[in-house]
């Protein structure tokens, strides 16, 4: 006989089995023990929550002929029959392949047949986000109102793909991620059916692997299994089939990170390659440890939370304490940022080199945490006697290097007094910028106002549009300094300036903008 996977040998007959969605099997019990059936579900989730399993459960549980509080006998022939695939009463649809308009319409003709047997005839449409909008408008009214025999059960891992239309006529489940003590347990139940001895902390890792899903976890552990066939399963031998890291690594990466020991970084990362570790899981995993990290440094009680070994949180304490809360979540932006690159890079081993040269180097970097974390570099080098020398040449003398500072260059002061007329344009700047139209609105709104030679009045624009629109295209600056003057009745005498950006005028340039208080609103002409 054929090997059957454990996920299939192992899939639930009635609601007693399913594990980790109570709130859905409870209710569905009620409804089936009431007579309240309703005409049509909506099963929502993520892979390998139970939705499928739970929808055949429940057309088992709507047809048997002597159900048993709520959950199918498995013993009378209805039940056998959808057990073996072979009822009439189930139809099963696969919405990926069979999504068109075409495909719906025979489901509406053939609903008007009532079942040959038993109570209800039950269609489970599995991906149902993937029908067409054809098909979903072919299945509304059929959906609103079948006859008392149908009950629809449609599953999905999109429902956001779902019309609002379809969603109004059903009743929505939602299922749970399920949780790594969920999934735990039933490995371990299943393990000891099949008489396979596995350590229960490589039991654990394939549960946090899983991601909430049964599914996956048995997928995972068969993989596990025939790698090592007849060996008793460890967490070593798991994370070597895998491809994953031990988290001791973790703590030696992190150690290698806070000395900035870049070579070390990228020498670990080598035995990583060279062990076969899947460099996409690595990144998962070291996220998932920095994030374990920031939680022990956010609370004392979180033990349950992060879900890891004594020995392990003790490691974990001591490690946190070696690292600022602003520093790991600069670590977990960088990582995560990683991550979501990654999965379809061809180079992953090079973008990994460069994250890792990120976290040693923060000043590559010009974020809020980065500057934090340079600052921090600096105060530690200053504690340890470490001259800190700035752009210029160092002072040598009896003590050894000074730490040297270059003056700053501070900004021009404004005038105590002006010229009439500059005085005049000042006042009414915003008017005058209120009047203009576009595209010069745009530009002297942001524009600066300062004094230039022989008390001129002088306009500052940015390099780019700004001041091509000035000083290369005709016309305009001549009609800039016409409404100038119609706005204060004398000829204004001014000079239009261009600079890189508003930080070259902040720096340079007497501001006299801060004279007025700027209050003008842009609106597009349309």
């Amino acid at each position: 006989m054929s090997y059957t996977a454990l996920y299939r040998k192992f899939r639930p007959d009635c609601f007693e089995d399913v594990k980790g969605q109570e709130h859905i099997v409870t209710t569905l019990r009620n409804q089936i023990k009431a007579e309240r059936v309703g005409h049509a579900y909506l099963f929502c989730g993520t892979r390998g929550t139970g939705k499928t399993t739970i929808a055949k459960i429940f057309a088992k549980a709507v047809n048997c002929e002597s159900p048993v509080d709520g959950s199918p006998c498995g013993e009378c022939a209805s039940c056998r029959a959808i057990a073996a695939g072979a009822s009439m009463n189930v139809i099963e649809i696969d919405a990926a392949s069979n999504n068109g308009v075409d495909n719906i319409r025979e489901i509406v003709d053939e609903v008007a047949y009532s079942p040959a047997e038993g109570k209800y005839k039950v269609y489970i449409i599995d991906e149902v986000h993937m029908l067409s909008i054809g098909a979903f408008n072919a299945l509304l009214k059929t959906l609103e109102e079948p006859p008392y025999y149908v009950i629809f059960i449609l599953a999905t891992t999109e429902v956001h793909k779902i019309p609002i239309t379809i969603l109004s006529r059903c009743q929505r489940y939602d299922f749970r991620r399920i949780t790594i003590d969920t999934i735990t347990a039933r490995l371990r139940e299943l393990m000891e059916t099949e008489q396979i001895r596995v350590e229960e902390k490589a039991l654990r890792y394939v549960a946090k692997t899983a991601d909430g899903s049964m599914r996956d976890a048995l997928s995972l552990l068969d993989q596990c299994i025939a790698f090592h066939f007849g060996q008793e399963l460890t967490y070593d031998k798991v994370l070597d089939v895998l491809g994953a890291v031990d988290t001791e690594v973790f703590g030696r990466l992190l150690r290698y990170v806070l000395d900035r020991d870049v070579s070390g970084c990228i020498g670990l990362l080598e035995e990583i390659v060279m062990q076969g570790r899947e460099l996409g899981q690595f990144v998962t995993d070291f996220t998932w440890y920095l994030r374990n990290l920031l939680l022990v440094k956010s609370s004392d009680d979180i033990e349950d939370v992060i879900d890891v070994s004594s020995d392990n949180l003790v490691r974990l304490r001591e490690e946190a304490g070696m690292v600022e809360t602003d520093a790991v979540m600069r670590y977990i932006r960088i990582f995560s940022e990683l991550s979501g690159q990654i999965r379809y890079a061809a180079q992953k081993r090079i973008l990994i080199e460069i994250a890792l040269i990120k976290l040693c180097r923060p000043d590559m970097e010009k974020d809020y945490e980065s500057v934090l974390e340079r600052v921090r570099a600096l105060e530690e080098k200053i504690e340890s006697g470490v001259a800190v020398l700035s752009a210029g040449p160092p002072h040598i003398g009896d003590g050894g290097a000074e730490a040297v500072s270059t003056p700053k260059k501070e900004r021009p002061p404004l005038p105590k007094a002006l010229p009439e007329d500059v005085r005049a344009v000042i006042d009414k700047w915003p008017m005058i910028v209120g009047q203009a139209s576009m595209p010069m609105k745009q530009y002297i709104k942001n524009a600066g106002l300062s004094l230039g030679e022989d008390n001129k009045l002088m306009i500052v624009v940015e390099d780019g549009l700004a001041s091509d629109y000035f000083l290369r295209q005709e016309g305009h600056r001549e009609l800039l300094v016409q409404m100038l003057s119609e706005a204060v009745g004398k000829e204004v005498d001014v000079t239009i300036q261009s600079v890189p950006d508003k930080d070259t005028f902040t720096r340079n340039y007497a501001d006299l903008t801060q004279m007025i208080h700027m209050d003008i609103e842009i609106e597009e002409d349309e």
